[in-house]
Parts: C-alpha cells; structure tokens; sequence
C-alpha cells in the first residue's frame, strides 16, 4: 500500500512538473530576427503590407527629425529634477526668486514721495548701466531689482541728495535673457526670460501643446556656469505629463537664460489587420501591454489569427518579429507572458485560414 501511494505522488509530482514547464514563455512568444526568416509576416493582405511599409519609412523619418538636439541629449549628463534641485536648491520651482537685471532690458523706478524723481523707462545700456537723475552712471547689471533700489537709495544720501529715500524698482521689458522652445508645440521660438519663468510659462508663451501631443518628458538644456572654464551643457529630464495636468509641480521648476525647452512629439505605436479600429496610438501616461493594445483598438475581429499576433520592432537596428499567442494569455490565465509595448512598435493581426 505504501509503495502504491509512492508511485501515484511521484506520478502526481511529475505531471505538475511538466504542467509548469509548459506556463513558461517559450509556448507563448517566439521571438525572430527579420534577416534571420524569409517571410516572418504572412497572412496580411496587400493592402496590410503597403500601410506596414508606409509606417516603417515614417519612422526612420522622424526619428531623422530632431538630429541635433538628440545628438546633443545623448552625449551630454542627464539629470532627473530632483538630482538637479541637489545640486541648485535655487531651481526649485515651489518658491519663487527676485529677476536678474541685464544688458538692454527696461525699468520703471519710483521714489516714493519725489515724483520728479521717478522715471517710467529706464534702459539699461548693453553694458549694463542705467543713468539717473542727480546720480551718475551705474552699474546694474547682474543685481536684482531690490538690489538696485538699493544702490539708487544709497547714492542719493552719499550725494546729500535725498536721506532714506524710499525706491522701487520693477522690470517693465524683460530683454536681457532668452529661452527656447522647440518640438511638440504651436508656436516654438525664442521667448524672452521674465521673473520666475517656469516651464508651464515657457509652455504658455509657445501657445501650448500640438494636436498630435506630447510624450511623456520633456527635456531642458541648459548651460552650466557660461562664459566661464567650467562651461558645460546638461540635460534637464520634466515629468511634462506631471506637470501639464498638474500632479507634479515640483517639476515645474526655473527657466535660466539660454534654456532650450525641448518637448518631444508623443511617441506612438501601430496596430495593422484584422482589428475593429487599426490605427496609430499615442504612448503618453503609462506602460500599455499588447493585450491592452488590442482592446483600444477596438478588439479583434471575428476573422482575426488572434495566436499569430506579431509585433514588428526595432532594438539597436535590428527589426524582430515578436509572435504572440495571445489566446494563451488571456484564456489560459498566462498574464505574465503578455508584452510591454515599446514606442514605434507595429502590432499585426493576420486573417485566419479558417
């Protein structure tokens, strides 16, 4: 009796063994190289094949797009936000900070209770000195304003002119200091700097975001210590989604002059054959799977191969098939096979034979 009981739980053993080297990945995902099979698409019609082609040439050409700018993220340190804040406690964007004056911007000084005093348009010079009454040239460039209601308040009793004189200095054209947008939005350009310009503001003042949307950062670059030996370029990674629909304004950080504010185009991916809404898809928010992919497209249509679903996808210059049996995913409980959509990858459903 003992021996009978043996052989019926090893017999059990063994059949869960091989029941559970059956759940692995192998009978759900094969995955091909192109050059590697002759014909790894088939059963698309012809119409099928011309939109997978047409989809393959308007990759390579956007990728092409933004060359300088990619070339220049890809070489140069990145930081997240908070790495950045680490280092520049001053960037942080929850607070705000007092303007910078500079070369060729303009200023309104008031002297409380001496009207003939004040003047409503003050430029400052391209070497950063304005000139004011009683007072000779002086040097404001690289103050704040009330470091230079200061100055102005300092001269004046120094010259025996006016003791304690009460001074407010406000910016009425920012001109010193630039930024710049570019990608994904209506107007890109270059803006000028104002007091605590942030990336919601820049975002603004470039009219706002494309119909075709954003991806999910946006990248500032910014230059470190200019004009200086330790000059350096450096990449700024924003949570953009965060911070458009406002759930992470900690990401909403300092604008500095000669930003450039770089909003990529949301990326996308495609889905081809028999689904009810083929089309492209933005990848904005959050991670999508492939079975989550073919439900936004509307689901499969009763013709659809639904275990020959591949998805064509490039990684590092090599184009993969990735064939997925998608029935074993969600029928047979199998949800830890199901594929993480990449952007730019094409989704195909063949027609069944049957």
């Amino acid at each position: 009796m003992k021996e009978r009981c043996f052989v019926i739980n090893l017999i059990i053993v063994s059949m869960l063994f091989f029941a559970g080297c059956a759940s692995t990945g192998g009978d759900v995902i094969r995955i091909t190289n192109v050059e590697e099979e002759k014909n790894p698409i088939s059963g698309l019609k012809a119409s099928d094949l011309a939109i997978l082609e047409e989809i393959k040439k308007s990759s390579v050409k956007k990728d092409g797009t933004d060359n300088v700018i990619s070339n220049v993220i890809n070489k140069t340190r990145n930081f997240s936000v908070a790495e950045y804040i680490k280092l520049h406690p001053d960037a942080d964007g929850r607070g705000t900070r007092e303007y910078v004056v500079g070369g060729d911007d303009v200023l309104s000084i008031t002297i409380y209770e001496e009207k003939d005093l004040s003047r409503d348009a003050v430029r400052v010079s391209a070497d950063g000195y304005i000139s004011f009454p009683l007072i000779t040239r002086l040097k404001v460039e690289g103050l704040t304003i009330s470091e230079i209601g200061v100055l102005i308040s300092t001269k004046l009793a120094e010259g025996q002119y006016l003791l304690d004189a009460h001074v407010s200095v406000m910016v009425t054209e920012y001109k010193s200091k630039q930024f710049l947008v570019l990608g994904a939005v209506k107007k890109p350009g270059s803006y000028p700097l104002s007091a605590n310009e942030r990336v919601l503001n820049a975002i603004s003042k470039a009219e706002g975001i494309e119909q075709t949307g954003a991806g999910k950062k946006a990248k500032i670059i910014r230059t470190e210590n200019p004009n200086t030996g330790s000059q350096e370029k450096i990449v700024i990674n924003v949570d953009l989604q965060g911070v458009l629909q406002g759930t992470d304004q900690y990401s909403n950080i300092f604008l500095s002059d000669k930003d450039i504010l770089f909003i990529p185009t949301a990326e996308n991916f495609y889905i081809i054959g028999q689904v009810k809404n083929p089309g492209s898809y933005p990848l904005i928010d959050r991670e999508i799977s492939l079975v989550e992919s073919i439900g936004i497209a509307g689901g499969f249509t009763n013709i659809a191969a639904r275990n020959r679903t591949r998805i064509v996808r490039v990684e590092n210059g090599v184009e993969k098939v990735i064939e997925v049996k998608v029935d074993a995913i969600t029928e047979a409980g199998k949800k830890i096979h199901d594929v993480i959509i990449q952007p730019n990858d094409i989704i195909i459903v063949p027609e069944s034979f049957f």
